[in-house]
């Protein structure tokens, strides 16, 4: 019992460093800003897209032995490997990993060295997670035994700085209108509930290879594990929204589409430690970014060798991973966000609807539910984003929830339940996936 209340200790750190990254350290400040005096409704939008979701994302992997293909599977063949593909990619080289280098280097280096290289820096950051990440064994033990605490360590003593010491009072009017629905987009930037998928998998082998062979052992720990992270998380982010808040008064007039989200931490440190600030803040970012960076391009490699059905090894995919990150993470942080949105807005809710319904997999029998509910659910993301870039589809917001961020909801429960009365002609279930993964 005390191995295992110390490993779920260990899993549980790793879980919330490889979580906590670049989104997780910018989103909230930026959040508590906008929100202004409402800075716990958008804060509670930003739980639920994240930790809860990300929760619920462990659980489902967990009861999927850590497999993404498993979570997917019901949805068909196609759409399943296209869309865990994308998610894979997304969580990869395309867009959270270079934004953990860009993002340690836009508020760790460039703040204290000014003129730094970024390419040289960009080098030196991948360099060093292709060293910590290249043996799939070691990952969460470097980063829950040595660089969590040093990482919780540096941001409590900044929340707690901010806490004694506001910069501000909280009565400021909020920025923005729909509070509760940007905490729910920002919690959406983060990725951690697609990095929960993935990430669930390296903590499950990381599980085996400590002794634990019972599934149900795994599944046990894994889910504690993740109760652990998301306490720190919540604690964290709720800390750091409170700091954005504080300061709200200092940006009267400004729109929030001009405030730089990195430069906003930044300024919030220094108000609060001076120039040593910029040294606290360059260890939490660079331990922040590295934890996440060294987490997603293990969970990335894994995913591909294993599709490649080892014809790829994994040592192969981190080097080409690091490579291509590197190169993405010098075009900046502002500029993969902005990318990233669009994309994040259509997988998430097909992912979303997936791992809620994994959960409760027992209980469905028809996979066309899964199906329907899975087209439906990228359908009306598209369609969202195809009216946020300007082209006109009104009738889009007049669904249930939309000024949420929910408007999927109902045309996925209607799908469903359609899908669900339309005989399909093979009924899967999580076991019967889970033996056609193994037997492959």
């Amino acid at each position: 019992m005390k191995k295992q209340y110390k490993d779920t200790i260990v899993v549980g750190f790793a879980l919330f460093a490889m979580f906590f990254g670049a989104g997780n350290l910018i989103f909230p400040p930026y959040l508590g800003l906008v929100s202004g005096s409402h800075w716990l409704t958008g804060f509670s939008g930003f739980v639920i897209a994240d930790v809860g979701l990300a929760l619920l994302a462990i659980l489902a992997a967990a009861k999927c032995q850590g497999d993404i293909s498993v979570v997917l599977g019901r949805s068909g063949k196609t759409i399943s490997s296209i869309l865990a593909a994308a998610i894979m990619i997304c969580l990869g080289p395309l867009l959270a990993i270079p934004r953990t280098g860009a993002t340690t280097f836009e508020m760790g280096v460039a703040p204290i060295f000014s003129g730094f290289s970024t390419i040289l820096f960009s080098v030196i950051f991948f360099g060093l997670t292709l060293v910590l990440t290249i043996k799939p064994s070691k990952v969460v033990d470097i980063i829950g035994q040595y660089l969590t605490p040093a990482l919780l360590i540096a941001l409590i003593f900044l929340i707690i700085m901010g806490v004694v010491s506001p910069l501000g009072d909280l009565s400021q009017p909020a920025k923005i209108d729909a509070i509760f629905a940007e905490g729910i987009s920002q919690g959406y930037q983060t990725m951690d509930p697609l990095g929960a998928i993935a990430l669930s998998a390296v903590v499950i082998i990381s599980l085996g290879q400590k002794g634990y062979k019972k599934e149900s052992e795994k599944v046990k720990l894994t889910l504690q594990a993740g109760v652990v992270a998301g306490v720190a998380l919540l604690i964290v982010y709720g800390g750091l929204a409170y700091l954005g808040a504080t300061v709200a008064g200092q940006f009267k007039g400004v729109n929030p589409a001009d405030i730089n989200q990195t430069a906003l931490i930044v300024n919030i440190t220094e108000q609060l430690l001076g120039q040593p600030g910029k040294v606290v803040l360059a260890v939490i970012v660079a331990l922040a970014c590295l934890t996440t960076s060294i987490g997603l391009v293990s969970a990335t490699a894994q995913y591909f060798s294993k599709i490649s059905n080892g014809k790829v090894k994994y040592e192969t995919i981190v080097i080409g991973v690091c490579i291509f990150s590197a190169v993405v993470a010098n075009f900046g942080v502002s500029t993969i966000i902005s990318f990233s949105a669009p994309i994040l807005s259509i997988i998430y809710p097909a992912t979303i609807v997936l791992v809620l319904m994994t959960l409760f997999s027992s209980k469905i029998k028809n996979d066309n539910a899964f199906k329907f509910a899975t087209y439906v659910a990228l359908l009306v993301s598209v369609i969202t984003v195809v009216d946020s870039m300007g082209i006109k589809m009104a009738f889009i917001h007049k669904l249930p929830f939309d000024s949420l961020g929910f408007n999927w909801i109902v045309p996925v429960i209607i799908a469903g339940v359609v899908g669900s009365l339309i005989p399909s002609k093979k009924a899967s279930s999580i076991d019967s996936l889970n033996k056609d993964i193994i037997n492959k």
